[in-house]
């Protein structure tokens, strides 16, 4: 995957753990409506999609929340 970030790039779960170096389940987990941190994606039939800048931007976000000790 090339570092090009654009706007109408759909990751599915698997591109996006392979980018952020989780397991799938993790991701999965993160789409649960009901999860703290929930990750930015949506329902194509059964397929999970996440255009590729929100994801990014959800990961910056998440930087903010991390409190060093």
């Amino acid at each position: 995957m090339d570092n090009e970030v654009r706007e109408d790039i759909l990751l599915t779960v698997d591109e996006v753990a392979e980018i952020l170096r989780v397991p799938t389940s993790w991701v999965y987990g993160r789409t649960r409506e009901r999860s703290k941190g929930r990750i930015p994606g949506f329902r194509l039939g059964k397929y999970w999609r996440f255009r590729q800048c929100e994801v990014l931007a959800w990961v910056e976000s998440q930087r903010e929340h991390i409190h060093v000790a």
